[in-house]
């Protein structure tokens, strides 16, 4: 930026203030430090050094940290930040219960603290700057005088310290204001991590007298595609509007798509198959991405990409199974299927905290060499023996105590009940449960779409080596792939064929948006729908599924509001879904508490649960005959040639002889 804006002038532009928010404000803070109580040489914090300090203010509060984590409570101190709220400036209104009430309190001692160390975190950067600018009349004139015009980019996505920082500078005592922001309403997306769209909606007001250019040409999409995201955001009522025109020689192209699938594998499906058909007729596949609302959407599209060996990259993330979350829950399934995976087993024992540090590891290392034996096993040794006690022993004996249950319940319910009630029964969702970080809810997301994918195979171990296979499939060595990526992380970036999968109630919009934003959220979501439409070149694909399956459990889904709400005129449907035919209702063979919203649940009432599994499999069982054809969703067809206890051995037509739960098998017509 700094090279171009050079050559635009024609001259250096040392003179100039360009950066970031936080950087000009760190090059500010250094000027006046003192004036908040610090030293020109302090220091900024990163976030492991924060969190180690805010370990140390809360010590007199006596804060439950499990109840309340601290990466939640640092959460909290930096939203009121971002909204230039100093502790003195929390009020009651703006209070929150966390860490019992007390979150205010701490902010403050939090606050006093860094003083005491001439530190600050990333939001001290600008809250500092803009108290100074409020308290110091002297410096903000210094300022309004030296930066006689401000020019702001991405104006929409600015949350309000931005906006007060900004003010400040810009409203000079003589009512002169020469500020111009760049920003475009309709793709602000980003309240999550703070951002306002009022401040740009109300920029006239703000600014009175201020000139309004609208930017109305677009260079990137057709005109089919320009229409229909168009059409789209002007059911947004909180907006500024405009009428974007195309730019391009070839700008009529083709109309949106909207391609309704059976099911979420029948998604991946298609647009793999599209995307191969394209690459045969010459396109490169830099040229395809695929935009997802969800991270758990990705899982899907990844494998099927690998089975089809299409080469692709996830973009702003990591690939689903490399998801800190997913490992974890990877490594809870390793030790559970083979107890002797000593890597896996030191992932989780202390995932959640155990009190499990390194002393107690090696000691477990001590134990298990000479004999040669797995952790686990020395594990038990060393604490039936008396050799490990106290605290520690106690949480390790019931982790061990629990992996012993979910193999149990494994052999009588099958391994997605398992797998899923050894993950609640461990305490691993409750720990994503009562994080408050913006990531958690996401991570909570992907667990289940890992649960829904264990319905796939007929074992655990089959899973377990897919999984393998799939991480392995890494090397490919071309270089343009498939793009995969969230729609907010596509934002800015342009393709010539963008496939938008999940446009479904609950998937896009996200359920979770609109029942914590209402209206505001659904318009949030809907700018959102637009940014992904208007990231295509040529050709824009939507898809929607007739089915989502939750666990083991088919469900209808209702097609997204924001199909209806796309222009005719710019739309060509197809695909359209067969009849509904008839899906089988796994529900009742999963634990209540799996996923559920509340706390941890013992395994004690799955008792009730497991008896009307063994009268339901024996109902299964009885139709099941040696020799009978059936179907599985995965496999295909095949037939029985060995059943017992709710499983059955099936010759299966492309796939050879394989042992899979009665429950994921149908009857076969004659």
């Amino acid at each position: 930026m700094r090279e171009r804006i050079a050559t635009l002038l024609g001259e250096p532009v040392e003179g100039l203030w360009l950066g970031t928010f936080h950087a000009l404000c760190a090059r500010m803070l250094r000027r006046h430090a003192d004036y908040v109580g610090l030293t020109s040489s302090f220091t900024i914090l990163d976030t492991d050094d924060q969190l180690r300090l805010l370990k140390q203010v809360v010590e007199p509060w006596r804060v439950d940290v499990k109840r309340w984590p601290l990466p939640g409570l640092l959460g909290v101190i930096h939203r009121w930040k971002d909204r230039g709220l100093t502790p003195e400036r929390v009020t009651s209104s703006e209070d929150t219960e966390y860490a019992d009430g007390n979150a205010r309190a701490i902010y403050a001692a939090y606050q006093t603290r860094l003083r005491e160390l001439n530190a600050c975190d990333f939001g001290d950067l600008m809250l500092h700057v803009t108290e100074i600018l409020r308290s110091r009349p002297d410096v903000l004139e210094q300022y309004q005088r030296s930066f006689r015009y401000i020019l702001v980019d991405e104006y929409q996505d600015t949350n309000t310290i931005q906006y007060l920082w900004l003010r400040l500078l810009a409203k000079r005592p003589d009512g002169s204001s020469n500020i111009c922001c760049v920003g475009d309403d309709d793709q602000s997306i980003y309240s999550w991590r703070g951002a306002e769209v009022e401040n740009i909606l109300r920029f006239e007001t703000d600014f009175p007298g201020a000139k309004i250019v609208r930017l109305e040409r677009n260079y990137r999409s057709t005109a089919q595609i320009l229409g229909a995201a168009s059409g789209l955001i002007a059911h947004n009522d909180g907006r500024l509007g405009k009428t974007l025109r195309p730019g391009r020689d070839d700008a009529e192209g083709e109309p949106v798509r909207i391609v309704g699938v059976w099911d979420s594998d029948a998604e991946a499906r298609t647009v793999c198959e599209r995307i191969e058909a394209w690459r045969r007729d010459g396109h490169a596949l830099g040229e395809f991405a695929i935009l997802v609302r969800a991270g758990f959407q990705t899982r899907a599209f990844e494998e099927r990409l690998v089975q089809t060996g299409i080469p692709y990259r996830i973009v702003g993330g990591l690939r689903f199974y490399e998801r800190a979350e997913i490992r974890d829950a990877m490594a809870y399934m390793r030790v559970m299927h083979h107890p002797a995976d000593d890597l896996a087993f030191e992932r989780i024992v202390n995932t959640p905290k155990r009190g499990v540090g390194p002393a107690a590891l090696q000691k477990l290392h001590a134990a298990a060499r000479p004999a040669r034996i797995g952790l686990t096993q020395a594990a038990r040794d060393l604490i039936g023996g008396g050799a490990m006690r106290g605290k520690t022993a106690e949480n390790i004996a019931t982790l061990l105590d629990r992996l012993d249950e979910a193999r149990t319940l494994m052999e009588r319910e099958g391994h997605v009940v398992a797998v899923g009630a050894l993950l609640e029964e461990s305490g691993y969702l409750d720990m994503w449960r009562n994080d408050t970080s913006p990531e958690a809810p996401g991570r909570l997301e992907n667990l289940k779409e890992l649960v829904r994918a264990l319905a796939d195979f007929g074992s655990l171990g089959e899973f377990l080596e897919h999984v393998a296979l799939v991480m392995d499939a890494e090397g490919a060595a071309e270089e343009a792939r498939v793009s995969v990526m969230t729609l907010h992380g596509a934002k800015g970036l342009e393709f010539d064929t963008v496939f938008l999968p999940g446009w479904e109630e609950g998937v896009f919009p996200s359920q979770r948006t609109l029942d914590e934003g209402g209206e505001k959220g659904l318009e949030e979501e809907r700018r959102l729908a637009y940014v992904g439409v208007t990231r295509a070149r040529h050709r824009a694909i939507i898809l929607h599924a007739a089915n989502r399956r939750i666990y083991a459990n088919w469900q209808e889904s209702t097609p997204s509001r924001f199909l209806d709400e796309l222009p005719d005129e710019y739309v060509e449907r197809e695909g359209e879904v067969a009849s509904r035919q008839a899906r089988r209702d796994y529900s009742g063979y999963f634990s209540s508490s799996v996923f559920s919203d509340g706390g941890s649940t013992s395994l004690s009432p799955l008792v009730a649960r497991r008896r009307k599994l063994a009268e339901a499999l024996a109902a299964e069982m009885s139709t099941l005959e040696i020799g009978s054809r059936v179907f599985h969703q995965k496999f295909g067809y095949g037939v029985v040639i060995d059943a017992d206890r709710g499983a059955a051995e099936v010759a299966f037509e492309k796939s050879g002889s394989r042992r899979v739960m009665a429950s994921y098998l149908e009857l076969a017509p004659d």
